[in-house]
């Protein structure tokens, strides 16, 4: 183990029993006045090197190379409260139910400190739980940025460890709403394929089977309407990997309508949108103009999510209604 550098740069050599270990993993160990998470941080900012290497958190490590380390980051503190509105769907005691907009960040991330989740939950309701760290007061699980709807905060240690479990243990039912491209021949189906880092891209996930860091992965959908060239589906995921719905859907050739990551589009406008008979008529008759931009962020909304009560275990399903672009989406999908 080595001993916590006050002055950087530090060298670790790999001994011979860490071979084959991840880089994050294997240096979490050998400083442990740091977190992992912070290691990491260091990691996906250059800051730790080998020679000849590509360096990742999920790099295999190798007899007789030498990581020299530039420096890490202590914690920041946790968010700081601030006063933002919140769509509150239920409270008390023990928990609290936010039905999330787009566009606002779950917890404090690299590059963006202010205007979260856990910034707005610390202000209005003060005392949250502990167990993630001090930088994810009350946060149980997450939304992508882009995605809206029902998500739970903890208010204590106690209920924040009963609500983690449920998700564990998959005994949550989570229902969302999501409009793709494309038109399903089935009315419902199942993907069943492991997620796991991307090759390429280091924000995002990839379909990698066989591959040694990635994770089951189960996806189920309904058809809920379709349209000429897009469809509205209801998606039930039975796992919660990360962007899960989203390679999901798109490794199905159903891509999420402008999920820039995966989706390849930045946005919709109104002429993409319509039935071509009535973008057509539109045209003819000059109402709207067709270039007008409908939607700017992925079309995935968090429509329902059911748990256990983490103090009564009554079974309570909370439902956050579609959002206002969304619903424009489908008022457009639905012209004619």
């Amino acid at each position: 183990m080595a001993e916590c550098a006050e002055n950087w740069p530090l060298e670790i050599s790999v001994a011979d029993d860490a071979v084959g270990q991840r880089l994050d993993a294997y240096l979490a160990k050998q400083l442990p006045d740091y977190s992992r998470s912070a290691i990491q941080r260091a990691i996906d900012a250059g800051q730790v090197l080998i020679p000849g290497e590509e360096v990742k958190r999920a790099l295999r490590l190798e007899a007789g190379w030498t990581i020299r380390i530039e420096g890490i980051e202590t914690a920041r503190p946790g968010p700081e409260p601030e006063d933002i509105p919140l769509d509150i769907l239920y409270e008390d005691d023990w928990m609290i139910v936010v039905n999330k907009p787009a566009g606002m960040i779950v917890h404090p991330a690299k590059g963006h400190w202010n205007g979260t989740l856990a910034s707005a939950v610390a202000h209005r309701f003060g005392q949250l739980s502990t167990t993630g760290g001090p930088q994810r007061p009350g946060i149980v699980h997450r939304l992508d940025r882009d995605t809206s709807g029902v998500i739970v905060v903890a208010r204590n240690d106690r209920a924040h460890e009963r609500l983690a479990a449920q998700f564990k243990d998959r005994t949550t039912e989570k229902e969302y709403a999501a409009i793709v491209r494309g038109v399903p021949d089935r009315d419902a189906d199942v993907i069943d394929r492991p997620i796991g880092p991307h090759p390429k891209l280091r924000e995002a996930k990839a379909i990698r089977e066989g591959h040694p860091d990635a994770k089951a992965a189960l996806t189920t959908f309904q058809v809920v309407e379709r349209f000429e060239r897009f469809s509205l589906l209801k998606v039930l995921p039975k796992t919660g990997r990360t962007h899960q719905i989203r390679v999901h859907l798109t490794s199905i050739g159903l891509p999420i309508l402008c999920d820039k990551l995966y989706g390849g589009s930045l946005r919709a406008n109104r002429g993409e949108l319509l039935p071509k008979m009535a973008a057509y008529n539109e045209r003819r008759e000059g109402k709207y103009p067709s270039d007008t931009v409908i939607l700017e962020r992925q079309a995935l909304h968090a429509h329902r999510l059911t748990i256990n009560h983490p103090e009564t275990g009554e079974r309570l399903t909370f439902e956050a209604p579609l959002p206002a672009d969304l619903q424009q989406v489908l008022d457009c999908l639905r012209a004619v």
